[in-house]
């Protein structure tokens, strides 16, 4: 076997004791490499089994496989493995390396992957994609073989301070950026391209060199790997949290969840001459049913209007037919862009016990600068666009939303 020399970070990997294993760091920092390494060496006791997912991965034999290959090929042990189209096996210990993505399209792949035995390393690679901490624990719940260590790796790119990731292994613990230790069974290693600069081109490090002096903010996070406050290149900028004003007249916005995704109802209420909306969640929950969502909405919303998602027709007439005052959105082309720039042209006040909304403020970014948005963190902006464009591009009858 070819000596192949890793950070020194990377040892407490190898040496800790603990379970959660916490790697972060920006572009260029190594963190995948070394990581990838020590699972190919960790195959090397007998006895592990190692799950490596990722939160989508199409096709394991065209994406992170190759990746494994080359380790192999480097460290001069290739003829030691046998290569499937999902695993790598270790044929002098048995230990392998099994591929899998978690989403699918039926939504119920975390249930797949926890009834995997035997596990006994669980990595999650890109870790910033998985936003869905329930996915995370079921598979962690998962990793308890007897007689031998249990591990659980998280590799990503920092996101922002409203991720499961953040909140759950730095923010509740007391843990900085860039933190190199250990804390209560969790081991963290932080590197950034200044770690692994002997491995990068000249041409990289001048482009690294050049963002710190023209985007230090975009330095710091995408290269030096910094948790932000909020997303870069988020949508909505000129919003706070506050408190709810009951004096307005209100009217609701519903988006319906699809498979996994949350159904959410807010309350919206609007100064067209201070310029001033209000924002304020009553539910965000996903697995809703018909008749859930009806008892909820009846109990919350009672005779007022509510502008909802157009895109389940039999759903709407359901609710209507069960006594809601319920009406789907318009959608044409460019609604989604009208309707962004018409909450653009106010000053939007969240409610501050509005913890998922605030959430989606902070994360709903452009995929597209000004013109086309990710589909993602926007379920509670969607209905809440939804009323907001009724009540400022329609002139609505009396009766229609109640007067508090």
């Amino acid at each position: 076997m070819k000596n192949v020399r890793l950070n020194p970070k990377y040892h407490s990997v190898f040496e800790s004791p603990s379970r959660y294993h916490i790697c972060t760091g920006g572009r260029g920092s190594g963190k995948s490499f070394a990581i990838n390494t020590f699972l190919v060496l960790l195959t090397y006791e007998k006895g592990h089994k190692i799950l490596f997912t990722r939160y989508t991965m199409t096709s394991a034999s065209m994406s992170i496989i190759p990746e494994f290959l080359e380790k192999l090929d480097l460290m001069g042990i290739g003829g030691n493995f046998t290569v499937t189209k999902t695993e790598i096996i270790n044929n002098l210990t048995g230990s392998s390396i099994f591929f899998s993505g978690i989403k699918t399209a039926s939504g119920d792949q975390t249930a797949k992957l926890k009834s995997i035995q035997g596990v006994t390393t669980f990595v999650l690679d890109e870790a910033e994609e998985l936003t869905d901490e329930e996915s995370f624990d079921k598979i962690d719940y998962s990793v308890r073989a007897m007689g031998i260590q249990n591990r659980c790796i998280l590799i990503l790119n920092p996101t922002t301070k409203e991720h499961w990731i953040y909140q759950r292994f730095f923010q509740n613990r007391g843990i900085p950026d860039g933190h190199n230790g250990e804390n209560e069974n969790v081991n963290y290693v932080h590197t950034t391209y200044l770690d692994n600069r002997m491995h990068l081109s000249e041409s990289f490090v001048a482009q690294v060199e050049d963002m710190r002096t023209r985007r230090p903010d975009k330095y710091k996070h995408q290269i030096l790997g910094g948790w932000l406050d909020r997303a870069e290149g988020v949508i909505f900028t000129h919003w706070r949290i506050g408190e709810f004003d009951d004096n307005q007249d209100t009217i609701f916005g519903l988006d319906f969840g699809f498979s996994r995704d949350e159904s959410v109802l807010t309350e919206i209420a609007i100064d067209k001459t201070r310029k001033i909306i209000w924002i304020k969640e009553h539910f965000y929950k996903a697995g809703m049913s018909t008749s859930n969502i009806f008892e909820m909405c009846r109990r919350i919303a009672g005779k007022q209007l509510i502008v909802c998602d157009n895109s389940e027709p039999r759903l709407i007439s359901e609710l209507k037919t069960k006594g809601l005052n319920i009406t789907p959105t318009i959608k044409r082309k460019g609604s989604i862009l009208t309707g962004i720039a018409l909450m653009q042209d106010y000053n939007i006040v969240i409610d501050k016990e509005s913890i998922n909304t605030i959430k989606e403020f902070n994360n709903y970014a452009w995929k597209l600068k000004g013109s086309i948005p990710q589909d993602n963190w926007n379920h509670s902006v969607d209905a809440s666009r939804y009323a907001i464009q009724y009540l400022l591009t329609r002139s609505v009858p009396k009766g229609m939303y109640v007067i508090k």
